[in-house]
């Protein structure tokens, strides 16, 4: 007959759960208790210093009708197809080439991974000067004095490269370690079989790397419509607010209009789109790895 446990012990469950205090204070203090404070206010007609009448979903029913938050919702929606598939492709490129590159593999590693250290104060001020109209390094390359950051067109496009190159080398580590996971013994017995290069590349390394693809995918399209810091820095939204992006438009509702209830029904909003979003891109990306 066992003995029955020593009653000074902790039982298991309870060890558990004293472990997770600290988390679940955290979370319930930084963010659960933030979270339901703001969604109160976004039903409330309140400013920064105070909180007036409740107005139920009054300020979400607005939001359906002003263009100036749809198109700050379509600016970010253009900046995230500008960058979401290209971060995740070249941080793939990057990590092969890196795994390619014999004993220059960790200088070249640094080297891509550099900017990504960089704050985002330093990383605006570097694309700010490549991008000059007439002292800038893609002017001087190109032969013109275009000036990228307040054309029409080219805005966008410009803050998505400077972000592309800024950040890219977080998902060149990503994909370096799931490299580095694959057992060696897959590619030994390919070789002997006679495959190598592009075969070995589609039928060992990209069935491998797939969930890591696809888990870069999400994570970038969540990181691309979180922007704001450098289409503030960089254009201030101009030109003619077409790089104003969602959260831009929140924060000018917040500080400069002073319209905290409407600025909050735009979080829940914004918050809302991009778990739909995430959650639609993960099925679709579970769909193709199917058919594939």
């Amino acid at each position: 007959m066992s003995d029955p446990p020593d009653s000074g012990t902790p039982s298991r469950s309870g060890a558990g759960y004293l472990m997770l205090a600290p988390f679940l204070f955290v979370f319930l203090l930084f963010f659960l208790i933030p979270a339901l404070q703001t969604f109160y206010i976004s039903l409330t007609e309140s400013s920064l210093t105070r909180t007036s009448a409740f107005v139920g979903t009054a300020n979400y029913a607005a939001l359906l009708q002003d263009p100036a938050f749809l198109d700050s919702l379509r600016h970010t929606l253009y900046f995230a197809a500008l960058t979401v598939v290209p971060l995740a492709t070249l941080g793939l490129l990057m990590a092969l080439l890196v795994e390619r590159a014999g004993r220059a593999s960790g200088l070249l590693q640094a080297a891509f991974f550099l900017p990504y250290v960089l704050p985002i104060s330093v990383m605006t001020l570097i694309a700010g000067w490549i991008l000059h109209p007439t002292l800038g390094l893609v002017n001087r390359l190109a032969g013109g004095e275009r000036a990228w950051l307040a054309d029409l067109d080219w805005a966008m496009p410009a803050v998505a490269i400077g972000t592309i190159w800024w950040t890219v080398g977080f998902n060149m580590l990503l994909f370096v370690a799931a490299l580095r996971n694959i057992p060696r013994e897959l590619y030994e017995a390919a070789a002997l079989d006679g495959a190598g290069g592009f075969h070995a590349f589609r039928d060992i390394t990209w069935p491998e790397l797939r969930p890591t693809f696809a888990m870069a995918m999400i994570l970038q399209l969540i990181a691309s419509f979180k922007i704001f810091g450098q289409t503030y820095i960089l254009t201030a939204g101009g030109p003619f607010n077409t790089t104003r992006v969602t959260l831009h438009y929140m924060y000018e509702t917040a500080f400069v209009q002073s319209d905290a209830g409407y600025a909050a029904a735009i979080a829940i909003a914004f918050v809302v789109i991009v778990a739909v979003l995430s959650l639609l891109q993960a099925g679709f990306i579970r769909w193709l790895g199917r058919r594939g």
